[in-house]
């Protein structure tokens, strides 16, 4: 992340670093960052190491659910270790399984106290144990750092 950030404001750079960090610390086979408006009440995906599967374009609605309680309301991490804990919360589950994971990880990202996106972790089932979610949390400031970059090129027009 350092020597991404070091290049200058290269935003796919600084993401592939993210992607690399969070590989090394908790792993993912599909790895994604979303960001999170909630003036206007919807998501984007701005990073993806499966473009093929999980392309990065457009947005989508916000929709108040028990994951975006948790995740956005109350700013905890979302953890699903089986399949059915994702399909309990998710509508392209059967996408994620094909893809041969099983267990969702979604650690908020928080600027100015409120959840600005989310860095989504998937992988096999039963991946995401209590010491993963704990180290997850180291994730949290290079996301933000990843996020206000983002937010920073979105208003240069860039």
């Amino acid at each position: 992340m350092t020597a991404a950030g070091a290049a200058g404001p290269q935003l796919q750079t600084v993401f592939d670093g993210l992607c690399a960090l969070t590989q090394q610390l908790v792993g993912a086979k599909l790895f994604t960052i979303m960001t999170s408006d909630r003036a206007q009440r919807v998501n984007a995906r701005v990073y993806s190491n499966m473009p093929e599967a999980y392309p990065v374009s457009g947005t989508k609605p916000a929709n108040e659910t028990d994951w975006s309680r948790q995740v956005i309301g109350e700013k905890k991490t979302f953890v699903a270790n089986d399949i059915e804990g994702i399909k309990a919360v998710f509508d392209d589950w059967e996408l994620i399984r094909s893809l041969g994971c099983e267990s969702v990880m979604n650690v908020p990202i928080l600027i100015d106290g409120e959840v600005a996106g989310t860095i989504n972790c998937l992988n096999a089932a039963g991946h995401y144990t209590p010491e993963r979610v704990e180290a997850a949390e180291a994730l949290k400031l290079p996301g933000l750092v990843c996020l206000l970059l983002h937010e920073r090129m979105k208003t240069r027009g860039a």
